[in-house]
């Protein structure tokens, strides 16, 4: 009753902010008529964009919808993903601010989630800098080679005392991609401490459910009342409060005297310019500056790169062609009893590359790219958008058009062959990490430790689903969050492959 009422309290308000939002002159996007005061909320499901791709089946490419107050246009094609992302880039390069990443971007002090502005190219030029640039991708090489071998070491391990083992994939390559993120990123080894595995999983998925979660305050003018009644409020804190103490953890260690560094991380780096004087009108980093960008990293790096391998040996268990190929060349091409892998292995392989362009076409670790905010009024494919416009684009849509892919819901690695579609943001119906200002600058650095993980998993062992279950019994159900996860664990029997 209380939550109802305070709809019928906010109802007046909406209408009239709604209508100074989104002026009606000029050529709207067409969309689905709405209902008062919540706007096409009703229509949306748990996806969203599967919500998205299915409205805009019957509506086209480009599409208005009322999300309470909130104007929110979804664009689900290849030229118009070019528009909004190349020809209006500067245009509409800003973000919207939201309840929840105001709160776990520490009032949006990360890279991704803040506006576009001096501090936003302060903070991006930092963190290319000290972590992403070509020459830190090198020298981190050695944590990524050592986290591989010891996955190798643990599955190993595994088979040796139990015939015929499974492997619950997503605990293995959780601990794989969070162990790497923090030894390159904060400088920490998990293994040696007691700040567990299990620990960080649990942290990341309840961190990023409660990141792309549905809040009122964010589409109703008031809203955050309901928030409060509903719960909603207390249950994002809670989980935000987990995080910082985390954060809290890593910056200790880092403040402790003596305390040892293997090489010079972001948060060690960040940490100097903290308590380094400045001059007074020059940028200042502040502790929320780092924990916004430790957010940042760790959220999107941990949980990006696990799923994207899980999609992929899904996607290899369900073609058993494609697995038994791509076996094949690995071994050919990198010879027998290998003792270990290196990053210079990866340019022997590839069909590896046509397999991981497949399953991001498929399974874009981002089915809807972070949103943008419209800056000034501007046209998409026709349609006037105007100024202070939220903007979805559906990657998830776009890489199973059959405007753009022959058979789109089919796993097709050759496709890419021969062909000049990449992800690196060039091409607009493939794009799972961005294109233009607000590209994820961490692409390099995922693709090569994901890369690198898989390719050690499919030289060193031989895969194969357990007993009594059939590639048909391979549950492709998507978890909802801002990652597309898959809902139900991949588990697979492993065996050391025999020469």
């Amino acid at each position: 009753m209380s939550i109802f009422l305070c709809f019928l309290l906010l109802l007046p308000l909406s209408l009239i902010l709604f209508k100074k939002l989104l002026p009606s002159k000029g050529k709207l996007p067409p969309g689905p008529i709405g209902l008062p005061i919540i706007g096409n909320l009703h229509q949306l499901g748990k996806l969203l964009y599967k919500s998205f791709h299915k409205i805009s089946q019957e509506y086209g490419p480009v599409v208005l919808l009322r999300l309470g107050v909130v104007p929110v246009i979804v664009v689900s094609s290849k030229e118009g993903a070019e528009e909004v992302l190349k020809t209006h880039d500067l245009e509409t390069c800003t973000r919207p601010k939201t309840a929840a990443t105001g709160l776990f971007t520490y009032n949006f002090k990360d890279i991704g989630f803040a506006p576009f502005g001096d501090d936003w190219r302060e903070m991006r030029k930092i963190t290319t800098l000290e972590l992403f640039s070509v020459k830190k991708l090198k020298s981190f090489r050695y944590i990524r080679e050592e986290e591989s071998e010891l996955l190798v070491k643990k599955i190993s391990k595994s088979v040796d005392e139990t015939q015929n083992s499974s492997v619950d994939l997503r605990k293995v390559l959780f601990s794989f991609t969070a162990s790497i993120i923090c030894r390159l990123a904060f400088g920490q080894n998990f293994h040696q401490c007691d700040f567990v595995d299990a620990s960080l999983e649990e942290l990341v998925l309840e961190s990023e459910a409660n990141l792309g979660t549905f809040a009122f305050a964010d589409f109703f003018p008031g809203g955050w009342l309901i928030d409060r009644i509903s719960g909603q409020h207390s249950r994002v804190n809670k989980a935000f409060y987990k995080l910082t103490n985390f954060y809290k953890h890593v910056i200790d260690d880092h403040l402790k005297t003596g305390q040892p560094q293997d090489h010079s991380d972001i948060v060690s780096v960040m940490l100097d310019m903290i308590n380094k004087p400045t001059k007074a009108d020059s940028f200042k980093v502040t502790y929320d500056h780092l924990k916004g960008v430790m957010s940042d990293i760790f959220l999107a790096g941990v949980n990006g790169g696990a799923n994207t391998m899980i999609w992929t040996l899904t996607e290899l268990s369900r073609h058993p062609r494609v697995m038994k190929k791509l076996q094949e060349e690995i071994r050919a091409m990198l010879g027998p009893n290998k003792e270990r892998i290196t990053e210079e292995d990866l340019e022997k392989v590839e069909y590896l590359k046509l397999v991981m362009v497949e399953t991001f076409r498929l399974h874009p670790p981002a089915p809807l790219l972070l949103p943008r905010l419209t800056m000034s009024d501007i046209k998409i494919q026709g349609y006037n958008i105007p100024k202070n416009t939220m903007i979805q684009i559906n990657t998830y849509a776009i890489g199973r058009d059959p405007k753009y892919w022959k058979q789109p819901g089919e796993f097709i690695p050759e496709r890419f062959l021969d062909s000049p579609i990449d992800y690196k943001g060039q091409h607009f119906e493939l794009l799972p990490f961005g294109a233009g200002r607000r590209i994820c600058p961490g692409m390099a650095t995922g693709i090569t430790m994901v890369e690198l993980g898989l390719l050690n998993l499919l030289y060193f062992f031989d895969w194969s689903l357990p007993n009594g279950m059939t590639i048909e019994d391979i549950d492709m159900e998507e978890d909802e969050g801002f990652a597309i996860a898959k809902k139900v664990p991949l588990v697979l029997i492993q065996t050391s492959h025999r020469w």
